[in-house]
């Protein structure tokens, strides 16, 4: 794909008429015109507006090709996001064979296993997920020159909460027991507060010694 290719596309993804981008450029519509078919490009001191307006890299603009750094961010949140995605059908499906087996085909006992079962594949797969999510960002920050501890234990306190949460809807479907099961809640901030500290011990230790 040509440059000329990728400001139409550009353009055309941002449901701007060539009028409107040339108002953002302060370019005539002509100009932009140009571009997008070929007839000249764009001079140097159009190219960082039109990648900021647009949100790419120049690299991206010129070759079509995303930063490097970039696209394994993305692709690092995309896999994320999808896994997450997952863990969440799954525990609803979780929900739906168990009162499936109970009530439609009055076989409780397959209902709590397969319910369970369920569960421990989801859980499986957020933890799996967050532990490479972590690992990916650190590589990332790292490379990027960026201090982790700070990323380290808010990813630690997310994870305490998705399966606090999890565990909440668990155990208050399957007693029934909503007036009590709220403690849940005050147990995900008791486990935080005791992470943070620990990091915390744990950072000054690793501060001592460097």
């Amino acid at each position: 794909m040509t440059i000329n290719e990728r400001l139409y596309n550009l353009r055309k993804e941002k449901g701007l008429s060539q009028e409107q981008l040339a108002n953002e450029l302060n370019v005539s519509r002509q100009t932009v015109s140009k571009w997008e078919t070929g007839e000249s490009t764009p001079d140097f001191d159009k190219i960082i507006p039109l990648c900021e307006f647009y949100g790419i890299t120049s690299d991206e603009l010129l070759s079509g090709k995303k930063d490097i750094v970039e696209a394994k961010k993305e692709q690092v949140h995309n896999n994320f996001a999808r896994n997450i995605a997952i863990s969440v059908g799954l525990y609803i499906c979780s929900l739906i064979a168990i009162i499936l087996f109970a009530a439609a085909f009055n076989q409780p006992i397959i209902g709590v296993c397969l319910f369970f079962f369920i569960i421990a594949i989801a859980t499986t797969i957020i933890v799996y997920s967050s532990i490479t999510y972590s690992k990916k960002k650190k590589e990332t920050a790292v490379k990027e020159g960026k201090n982790t501890k700070d990323e380290s234990i808010k990813l630690v306190t997310d994870i305490i909460g998705i399966v606090g949460l999890v565990a909440y809807f668990i155990i208050s479907f399957a007693t029934g027991a909503w007036y009590i099961t709220w403690v849940i809640f005050l147990i995900i901030g008791l486990c935080d507060t005791i992470a943070k500290l620990v990091y915390s011990m744990k950072n000054k230790v690793e501060d001592k010694n460097e």
